[in-house]
């Protein structure tokens, strides 16, 4: 446990630990707003494309080193 030596340390700690807070609020946030962007159909569509064009590029070189 910690001890204090003054008031102006609890203080400074208190300011310490709302900025940590407020970080951890905005951080959780930009989650929120990144996962919400990742659940819309339009990215679901993009990442079939690209998994599909990796897909058949990887069936046309097999192809093609046969």
């Amino acid at each position: 446990m910690k001890q204090y030596q003054s008031f102006e340390d609890i203080e400074t700690d208190l300011k310490r630990l709302s900025l940590e807070r407020n970080i951890a609020l905005e951080e959780m946030k930009l989650l929120k707003s990144e996962f919400q962007d990742d659940l819309k159909p339009a990215n679901w569509i993009q990442s079939a494309i690209k998994t599909a064009g990796k897909y058949g590029l990887f069936l046309l070189a097999k192809r093609f080193f046969k």
